[in-house]
Formats: structure tokens, sequence, C-alpha cells
């Protein structure tokens, strides 16, 4: 009952950083699960099996708010299935052993990726710009590549379509997330069918799938409020740090001697410290000087 109520928490957690950063709670969810002994594909497939509703909410949620690009998700979602689901069959077919340590490099690169980009290169964009949809030479690698990233790594989706997105001119970050969770309904489908088809429905664990889902479906609607509300940037450098933490575990107990594991935990949780540190100071470096500027404009 506790590893059910965990597991309700985990979907409750990871949902809420997805519906408010466009990415996360695969390689969230993904990364706890693994860290409970599950294998990696069995943890995919779960994770996977519990979007398929999370995501539909999440979708449904961010529609009602005004949060979707249409003709985005139109493009996205059938090369993103294909990946997805060829990933599933891809992943099903690796033995366990050998392939946890490599799918804990592909989450721990991701949070690593996610860390980079929002303590470096988050840009706010701006409301009511016009955005160019994305062209077929754009959206099909781009599906194919998340979608099969997404089901190998247990996540993926978020962290490789949102920034795409939100390097369009005049994508805002609100319409790049709700886009991305929307889209994410047909990807984690089509990835559960591979997993399925692959695995069986034996292989795989129900009550962590409700669980998961219970967790989720309660956070979708509040995540899609709060991308309206929260700063993204911030939430952004917590999650990458919060991902590279957990993964590197696996990392360490897999190749590194026991007896340093403390010092590079050390290491990670000092910059992950720095990081937050440096956004908040930017952050508030910049609405200053956004206040200042607004002053002089009225004076």
């Amino acid at each position: 009952m506790k590893k059910l109520i965990v597991l309700a928490f985990i979907g409750f957690l990871a949902q809420l950083i997805d519906g408010s950063l466009g990415m996360g709670y695969g390689v969230s969810s993904t990364s706890l699960l693994l860290t409970f002994g599950i294998v990696p594909a069995v943890a995919s497939a779960s994770v996977h099996l519990s979007e398929v509703v999370t995501t539909a909410v999440s979708g449904a949620s961010h529609i009602k708010f005004g949060n979707v690009d249409k003709n985005m998700v139109y493009r996205l979602i059938i090369p993103g299935s294909v990946g997805a689901f060829v990933g599933a069959c891809f992943l099903s077919n690796l033995p366990a052993e050998l392939a946890k340590p490599y799918i804990a490099i592909f989450l721990f690169g991701l949070g690593v990726y996610v860390l980079f980009r929002f303590l470096f290169i988050f840009k706010p964009s701006k409301e009511n710009e016009t955005v160019k949809p994305l062209t077929a030479k754009q959206s099909i690698p781009l599906g194919l590549f998340a979608g099969f990233c997404d089901a190998t790594g247990g996540g993926g989706w978020g962290p490789i379509a949102t920034p795409v997105l939100l390097s369009k001119k005049g994508m805002t970050a609100r319409k790049a997330v709700g886009t991305v969770d929307t889209s994410e309904f047909a990807i984690a489908f089509f990835g559960s069918l591979g997993f399925i088809i692959s695995l069986g429905w034996e292989a795989v664990n129900w009550l962590w799938v409700v669980a998961l889902i219970i967790g989720g479906v309660i956070a979708a609607p509040i995540a899609a409020w709060l991308v309206r509300m929260l700063p993204a940037q911030l939430m952004g450098v917590l999650v990458g740090g919060f991902i590279i933490l957990i993964n590197v575990r696996t990392l360490l107990s897999t190749w590194v001697p026991d007896d340093v594991h403390i010092y590079i935990y050390a290491v990670i949780v000092i910059g992950w410290i720095a990081g937050i540190y440096f956004t908040i100071n930017k952050m508030s470096t910049a609405k200053k000087k956004g206040y200042v500027e607004q002053q002089q404009n009225v004076s």
C-alpha cells in the first residue's frame, strides 16, 4: 500500500512538472521507478500506459486554457507515434541489466540538457506574435527522433520537442508546453502499444499504472493553470537538477567505486544549489530592470 501511495505521489509530481514545463513526466517518473529496481522496459511501459490517460487530461486542460497550437500538434503526432512504437519494440528486446545503465545515461544527459537550457539559454517569448508551423522537413525527423527517445528512455518527447518549438519565432512558452503535452497523447498510446505487443499484458503491474494515473490526473489541470502563473525558468532548473541527482545513482553503482560516491553527490548538490541561486538572482535582476524601464517610459 505504501508503494502505491508513493507511486501516486510520483505521478502527481511528474505530471505537475510536465504540464508546467512541457517536459519531465517520463524522465522523472521513469528515473524514480528505476530506483525501485524495476527493469527499464517495464518501467517505461508503465509510464507510457499511465501517460495515455494523464496526457489526455492534460491536453484537454491545455486546450481549455488556450495553450495549444493545433497546427503544430497535427504535424508532430504521426512521426512521433511511429518513433515511439519502434522505440518501444527496440527496448523490449534488450536485456534488462544491459539496458539499465545506458538508459540512466540517456536520462542523465536529458537532465543536464534541461538544466543547461533553463540556466543559460531560456528566453521568454512574447504573446500575440505570428508563428509559422513546422515544415515537413522539420516535423518528420523531430517527431521520429523524439518519439523513439521517449520510448527507449521512458522520457524524451518533452525535453526534445519543447525546445524546438520554443525556438520558433513568436512561439510563447505556454503555447509550446501546451502543444507538446497535447501531442504526447498519441506518442504515449503508440509507445504503449509497442510495449504490449513486445512484452505482453502480463509483464505490466497494473496497480502501479493505476497509481501513476491517479496522481497524474489530479495534477494535470493544476499544471495547465500553473503554466500561466509560475516562472518556468526556475522550475526548469529545479527539474534538471532533480533528474541528474536521481540517475547518477545508477551510473555510480555501475561504474564508480563506492568510496567516492559521496564526493560526487556533494559536487552535484552544490552545483544545483548554485544554479538555483543564479536563476533566482537573474530573474530578480530582470524584474528590476523591467520595472525601471517601465517607470522611465511613464515619466
